[in-house]
């Protein structure tokens, strides 16, 4: 599989009736990060990314067939998916440093990834900044936080220096979601809950959680010292519910493949649905 193979399922998609898609901004490298659309643009929207870190490629699968499952069911409201946050690094992971244009950036990267042509355990982008610790929440202050350039956990110079983050930003900013869900590998695990929260809002994610984790399988974990995430900065700017899911178990080795995205949707196909009427009871 290439990175080609992922936006050619993502084009399949687009042609489907009832999916409407948008560019919503570029990587580092100028590659396209699409937004697709499915259901009504009227009442509660909920935002499903993937791919933000760049060896959990399998999510971008997973929203894909998402995408198509969902769009056969009954539900109020609609749902943005965002398979591919981090097209660049997904390419060096599934290509290499050949993905890569600029000898100087080839070379840098090389250097960075311990001198090594082999970035499948890459998480970071063509920047060797992991974007989900980039965002502005309680930014640089994790428990695994790096400081310096690094194929996983380095924070960047400043918070939100990122092509990839601000588009992230500036879509949840125009389209204000009333939930996000950030798809991740692996562990079978659903995060809920940030610093400075309210026991309402924290209520809040929990009951949605539960609810997901009843059709999933999957336990449920509060978030203790991981900051600077995408569902972080969705509950400390937006002040909405947002939930970060891992699929995959841990015997399952990174990257996960496509050979386990079968099971993986299987667990996963009612997750947008139940998120979605969980948002309406509450």
């Amino acid at each position: 599989m290439v990175l080609n193979d992922i936006y050619a399922e993502i084009e399949k998609v687009k042609e489907l009736d009832g999916v409407d898609s948008e560019v919503i901004g570029y990587s580092l490298l100028n590659r396209p990060i699409i937004a697709l659309h499915i259901g009504s643009y009227e009442g509660k929207q909920v935002l499903i990314q993937g791919s933000i870190h760049a060896r959990e490629y399998i999510t971008s699968l997973l929203l894909i067939e998402q995408i198509k499952f969902t769009k056969t069911q009954v539900f109020d409201g609609g749902f943005y998916f965002i398979p591919l946050v981090n097209p660049d690094g997904v390419a060096l992971v599934l290509e290499g440093s050949k993905s890569v244009k600029c000898k100087l950036l080839r070379e840098y990267l090389i250097k960075i990834n311990n001198n090594s042509e082999d970035f499948s355990l890459w998480k970071a982008n063509a920047a060797a900044v992991d974007l989900n610790v980039n965002f502005d929440a309680d930014w640089g202050t994790g428990r695994q936080n790096v400081f310096q350039p690094s194929s996983s956990n380095f924070v960047g110079y400043y918070a939100q220096s990122e092509r990839e983050v601000n588009n992230l930003i500036n879509f949840a900013t125009k389209i204000k979601p009333s939930m996000t869900l950030s798809y991740h590998s692996r562990g079978e695990v659903i995060y809920y809950g940030f610093n400075g929260q309210t026991n309402e809002q924290e209520k809040k994610d929990l009951f949605i959680a539960s609810n997901v984790a009843e059709v999933t399988g999957y336990l449920i974990e509060k978030l203790s010292g991981s900051v600077g995430g995408f569902k972080d900065w969705t509950t400390r700017h937006l002040g909405v519910p947002a939930l970060t899911i891992e699929v995959g178990s841990e015997e399952m080795k990174h990257p996960i493949g496509k050979e386990h995205l079968e099971s993986i949707f299987n667990k996963n196909k009612l997750v947008p649905i139940v998120a979605m009427k969980s948002l309406t009871k509450l």
